[in-house]
């Protein structure tokens, strides 16, 4: 029997628990590696990889001098993984809860129309504005930013809210269910680097807290007048209202509609 073909033979056989151990350490490897691809923190990553694999060589190359120095290093690399990917960890356990398993969520679709009828007219005029829909993961700490309301949701407080000029304009909306929470809140801005190249503030807030929870949000530019809705990190930009009422349905599993109640969303200035 050749050596090859023994340790062929030896090798231990792979099994159903085996297999499904494999399949879930690849997932999760390939979800750390998607949480912090792109941003800062896959450079901290690939540092501090370099410095476990050095540390490696050191040992088993026996030098002695690196081998001392990195072993002061190394074993605070646990604590520095959770000080620097702190924001990266609770993102990603925060969407680990995100799917809705039981209920249906949004279902309020007069207060869809609501939203829908400012952000045509905010667009027609073009004034910035940034309103953000919580869903299953609450947004206190960002309410308590901002001025409490506890307003009913309506189109003509929306475009009160935003007005150039008013006290309020700066800074998101946030929505609960069919009530204004508050306003003027302060949001955390998405670390890509890539994007905070190409989008601007309020863009940027959109994306950022949409990377915190598993709200929607919804962005009308002041330069452009485009609506853009952003959702699990990833914005869509240059959107029509039928768009962003679809995915809006999509995003909080709002049934559709029937085809006999078509929907129109018609700005005071078009009528």
């Amino acid at each position: 029997m050749s050596p090859c073909l023994a340790i062929l033979l030896n090798l231990p056989r792979l099994t159903l628990a085996g297999a499904i151990d494999i399949a879930l350490v690849a997932v999760i490897v390939y979800q750390a590696i998607m949480v912090v691809r792109g941003t800062r923190a896959g450079h901290i990553l690939v540092g501090i990889f370099m410095v476990v694999i050095l540390y490696g060589v050191a040992m088993g190359s026996r030098l002695e001098a690196l081998r001392s120095l990195l072993s002061y290093v190394v074993p605070y690399i646990g604590l520095a993984v959770i000080v620097l990917f702190q924001s990266e960890i609770r993102r990603t356990l925060a969407r680990l809860g995100r799917k809705r398993w039981l209920g249906h969520g949004f279902r309020r679709l007069e207060s869809l129309d609501e939203v829908l009828l400012a952000l045509g007219r905010l667009s027609e005029k073009k004034i910035g504005a940034l309103i953000v829909l919580e869903r299953d993961i609450g947004l206190r700490t960002f309410i308590e930013s901002g001025v409490h309301m506890d307003a009913a949701l309506t189109r003509d407080l929306l475009l009160a809210i935003f007005y150039p000029g008013n006290a309020l304009h700066d800074g998101a909306v946030i929505v609960q269910r069919d009530k204004i929470a508050a306003a003027s809140c302060f949001l955390p801005l998405t670390i890509s680097p890539a994007r905070s190249l190409q989008l601007g503030t309020r863009h940027r807030a959109a994306i950022g807290i949409t990377e915190e929870s598993d709200c929607l949000s919804l962005v009308v530019s002041e330069e452009t007048g485009r609506i853009s809705v952003a959702a699990a990190g990833e914005i869509a930009r240059g959107l029509t209202l039928e768009e962003v009422d679809e995915r809006i349905n999509r995003h909080f599993g709002v049934e559709r509609r029937k085809p006999g109640h078509p929907r129109e969303f018609v700005t005071e200035g078009r009528r």
